[in-house]
């Protein structure tokens, strides 16, 4: 059978060894028995990057991301604000929201283990047009969410030695923070495994440790806190509902970064059966960790009434601290800073993986040199063009509102792939062009599963972006209530100039046919 999509640059020769059966699909036994290498090559591609990683390893790099203790540092001072002690009810309706996104890309993710996967599927479920879009929005989202990581980790290396950064000295740590990460990473996937490894596990210590000791030593309030507004959305003049909605915008922030699992698949072994499973494993363990301490924090918390009313803006170390004593208080500043720094490792090894899945196709700026692999079988071209963007926005942050401009807008740009892959997905399924064919499928309550997707993504990005001042700092200008439209705007004007002007999806001849469903004998990039 004829192949509609494109043999992409660096794939596999013509009718070489990775073209698969005109008559049968790679899945089931017969693909269970083919190795990884052969799997890429009938997808399209050499096998360049270092196939090492095993489940565990492909957790840890979706852990990382997500990373409990920088998602409760993201979102719990916001929600006790806005939401009282009942904010925490936000973190389980934005977990089961976010399962639903990980069952369909579970089947996604199994029957195309590619790296760049919303770039991958979306050209495979839909057209070049709405899949080089699709992937152009998720970089710039996951490239300017390592400028706000890093910014956001430098104030915790000047607290452990008690100095108050300058704007320009918190600029200058972050931009140093962002080109040590790019040297762990240039050394291939698996020193990156072992630094992250070694921050997940002092996190994931400490973290559970601090929220268990907290809950079951420290508890400063009855139970009866966690369903206690505080009189938070009358504060802030606004509805219970409307408090709500807020909290669970930000909230879902706590919760992504599992597709970083993706990102990493050419390099994970048995990607198919094993990638699904490690987005489940993070998402889930990060989930139970971020709500246990989430709970564990404001019950020991020893005020906070005293965030509500905006005296407290770091609820976290004020509820550690009060209950262990001050001597606590470097230690938990090294835990916090050591879960920075492995979150944003994680997280550049995604963005460059993705930009290198994008550069190989010959549809991003500069791709002969940005799909570069050196020596060490790390994507380092893809790595260098990460922290040049990365770093050219760190100057922002030179104005504080600035930076809090670029974190709004990073949480409604990492939501909107969510939504559109969702979508794709969802219309591929409705037209009968896509059945799911790899090791992971639900089967018909795959396109229920499916639907609720879209719902909770195109919600939450509506919910995003909506404007709310009381989402901002009490006097910001009105751009930065306006942050997450207008950056998406943006984004995505820029993304659409590129494709007028240089028209990179005519190196895509097109994705789903219009009469013939989607399975892997379709799925190869060969002829």
């Amino acid at each position: 059978m004829t192949d509609n999509l494109p043999r992409a640059r660096g794939g596999v020769t013509p009718g070489g060894p990775g073209t698969a059966p005109s008559g049968g699909s790679p899945t089931g036994d017969s693909g269970a028995a083919r190795s990884d290498a052969e799997r890429l090559a009938a997808l399209g591609y050499r096998q360049e990057l270092r196939r090492s990683l095993g489940v565990l390893g492909n957790i840890s790099m979706g852990f990382a991301v997500v990373s409990p203790v920088v998602g409760l540092y993201a979102v719990g001072q916001v929600g006790l604000g806005v939401a009282g002690g009942a904010w925490v009810w936000a973190l389980p309706v934005c977990l089961l929201g976010q399962m639903l996104v990980v069952a369909v890309y579970s089947e996604l993710a199994s029957q195309w283990p590619l790296a760049g996967g919303a770039y991958q599927w979306s050209r495979r479920l839909t057209g070049p047009t709405f899949a080089w879009l699709t992937g152009w929005m998720w970089q710039f989202a996951v490239m300017f969410a390592n400028t706000t990581v890093a910014y956001l980790a430098s104030p915790w290396f000047f607290a452990l030695f008690g100095v108050t950064p300058t704007p320009a000295q918190l600029v200058l740590v972050s931009a140093a923070f962002l080109l040590a990460c790019t040297l762990v990473n240039a050394y291939g996937v698996n020193v990156l495994r072992r630094f992250v490894s070694l921050g997940i596990a002092a996190e994931t210590v400490a973290s559970v440790l601090v929220g268990l000791a907290l809950l079951l030593l420290f508890r400063a309030h009855g139970f009866g806190l966690v369903t206690d507004l505080l009189d938070a959305p009358a504060t802030a003049g606004v509805s219970t509902g409307a408090a709500f909605l807020a909290v669970i915008a930000v909230g879902g922030w706590a919760f992504i970064g599992f597709d970083a699992c993706v990102s990493t698949a050419e390099e994970t072994k048995d990607a198919s059966r094993q990638v699904p499973r490690a987005m489940w494993w993070a998402l889930m363990s990060v989930g139970v960790v971020v709500i246990l301490n989430a709970v564990a924090v404001e019950l020991a918390h020893p005020d906070p009434a005293a965030v509500v009313r905006g005296e407290d803006l770091d609820p976290v170390t004020t509820a550690v601290t009060s209950a262990f004593g001050d001597w606590s208080a470097k230690p938990f500043v090294v835990v916090v800073l050591i879960s920075f720094t492995a979150c944003l490792l994680a997280s550049q090894g995604g963005a460059a993986r993705g930009l290198y899945s994008l550069a190989r196709d010959g549809v991003f700026p500069f791709a002969d040199q940005v799909r570069r692999v050196n020596r060490h079988r790390a994507p380092i071209g893809g790595l260098v063009a990460a922290t040049v963007v990365s770093s050219a926005a760190l100057p922002l942050g030179l104005e504080s509102t600035a930076m809090g401009s670029l974190i709004t807008f990073g949480t409604a740009a990492t939501f909107l792939p969510f939504f559109l892959l969702s979508v794709a997905a969802l219309v591929a399924r409705l037209r009968g062009v896509w059945r799911p064919s790899g090791q992971v499928s639900y089967g018909r309550a795959g396109t229920v599963i499916n639907a609720l997707a879209v719902l909770w993504t195109g919600l939450e990005v509506v919910n995003i972006c909506w404007p709310r001042s009381i989402l901002a700092p009490p006097g910001a200008p009105w751009y930065q209530v306006w942050a997450a439209l207008l950056g998406v705007g943006l984004v995505t004007l820029a993304g659409v100039g590129y494709l007028l002007v240089r028209r990179p999806q005519r190196l895509m001849r097109g994705g789903a046919s219009e009469d013939r469903p989607v399975t892997d004998e379709l799925a190869p990039a060969v002829h």
